[in-house]
């Protein structure tokens, strides 16, 4: 079992910029591919983006394209999740999660494919 843990969650002003953070209980990062999710109160879990195991590929889903840039540093065993251009609408819980057992290049195509979950970290953006 792989314990996730997300961090840098905040209350932001529209525009403003914020990284969050994904810590994984494993010397092997690399085993894994990336998920960043997201839910606001009244509305379904959305993929905000997924990285794949060698960081080669990536998706973006269509709301946060060309303002949100994923990343991973396996030494460090760190994911992130640069979040610029913030709007209202990015409120939410987000949450990180390792899909495991992907070929190295291949991205997870569904939700259920991730095996570990963080907790979340809140993000708020005032208009």
């Amino acid at each position: 079992q792989v314990q996730v843990e997300e961090s840098g969650g905040g209350l932001v002003q529209a525009g403003e910029s914020l990284e969050l953070s994904c810590t994984a209980s494993t010397k092997y990062l690399d085993l894994y591919a990336l998920g960043w999710f997201r839910q606001a109160p009244g509305k379904e879990r959305e993929e905000v983006s997924s990285m794949s195991r060698s960081g080669k590929k990536t998706h973006y889903g269509d709301s946060v394209k060309g303002r949100f840039t994923i990343s991973r540093d396996d030494v460090f065993v760190t994911a992130y999740l640069q979040m610029k251009q913030l709007t209202p609408e990015d409120t939410a819980m987000y949450y990180c999660a390792l899909a495991r057992g992907l070929a190295y290049d291949d991205l997870p195509v569904r939700a259920s494919e991730f095996d570990f979950w963080g907790q979340g970290t809140q993000v708020t953006v005032a208009s």
